[in-house]
């Protein structure tokens, strides 16, 4: 192969990287570094962004590029943004996600729901692929608790990456300013020593 190790990593290793890479800080980086450089306007990239955050909180987990590519094209925001939003949803922070959208729908719809249901019950559930029984006590706690959630991780996101992007597009154009400029005294400089 032509990209193979030549030394095979231990299992060990292989699984850490599988569950934390190698370098989270160089992840981050290059995915906000890649949503800077799209090429749309600073509303379609924060909105885009917007709808992958927003998709993330929901607990449809499957379809969340799905649902954050609906949500952009309703917006009007960038489709690419939009699975780059849904990174926010990931191993380490859906815990926290999942948790927090259980209880605000729980808080928001005061006990209509069944709270019986223990983790051995969502496993026989799952198991035997029982989505029905699962909707009720849990999913519909989570889909409503995720909606204020999800807005207002979408509403900070939004907001950030705008700003982002516009101060981002500003220096961009003045470095292509400032290199287009230096290239015109450049030539001029050439010419006088020709002429």
């Amino acid at each position: 192969m032509l990209f193979k190790r030549r030394k095979k990593e231990p299992l060990q290793e292989r699984l850490r990287t599988m569950f934390w890479p190698r370098s989270l800080r160089r992840s981050v980086l290059y995915i906000v570094k890649r949503a800077l450089r799209l090429s749309a306007t600073p509303h379609a990239i924060a909105a885009g962004i917007a709808a992958g955050v927003f998709a993330s909180f929901t607990p449809f987990v499957g379809f969340h590029f799905i649902i954050a590519a609906a949500l952009a094209w309703i917006i009007g925001g960038n489709l690419v943004a939009s699975a780059m939003g849904t990174f926010v949803g990931n191993p380490l922070t859906f815990p926290f996600i999942w948790g927090a959208t259980l209880e605000i729908g729980k808080f928001i719809l005061r006990g209509e729901h069944p709270s019986s249901i223990g983790p051995r019950d969502i496993g026989h559930m799952l198991w035997h692929l029982e989505f029905e029984k699962l909707w009720q006590p849990l999913l519909k706690p989570m889909a409503v608790g995720s909606l204020p959630l999800g807005l207002g991780a979408a509403l900070i996101f939004y907001a950030v990456t705008r700003w982002a992007v516009v101060v981002f597009h500003e220096q961009r154009r003045k470095r292509i300013a400032e290199r287009a400029r230096r290239q015109a005294a450049a030539e001029k400089q050439n010419r006088a020593i020709a002429g």
